[in-house]
């Protein structure tokens, strides 16, 4: 090991050895993450999407509908407004998170009262099947932080 004169004291000490450091991927957290309709997407554009869209998004927050027909029931009223191109109701029942279509604007988002990691992966994994469906839209988180 080398040594290095210290300035201050003027003795011999050890040179410092540099370390890499291991990066740590930055988790985001959100309180909700936002999916803004671009261009001319409409909300029948997400039509044939949508069942699938608040499948995964009851089993990801855990709150599936123990009967199927409470299931069937939320996405047959969501699809009925779809299909005529209005604003669904999405899914916004007392529970972790909710699925809120504003009505002022052609967007809907997920929003949890506190922030959280899952709203922007599950963001993540909507805005995939979004674009996979051929949806133009924007993904953009509210309240951001980084966290490690």
């Amino acid at each position: 090991m080398r040594e290095a004169v210290h300035e201050f004291s003027g003795g011999r000490v050890p040179a410092l050895r540099l370390y890499t450091v291991p990066r740590f991927k930055w988790m985001m957290k959100a309180s909700s993450t936002h999916f803004v309709f671009k261009g001319k997407t409409d909300y029948k554009d997400i039509a044939p999407v949508f069942p699938d869209i608040l499948k995964l998004f009851l089993v990801q927050t855990e709150q599936m509908p123990e009967d199927e027909e409470v299931l069937a029931m939320f996405i047959e009223l969501n699809m009925h407004d779809l299909d005529r191109n209005r604003k669904p109701e999405g899914y916004n029942r007392k529970g972790r998170m909710r699925m809120v279509f504003p009505t002022d604007r052609k967007e809907f988002y997920i929003r949890t009262l506190g922030k959280s990691a899952e709203v922007v992966r599950l963001g993540e994994k909507i805005s995939a099947m979004l674009s996979s469906a051929g949806v133009d839209h924007t993904m953009t988180q509210n309240e951001i932080v980084g966290t490690k």
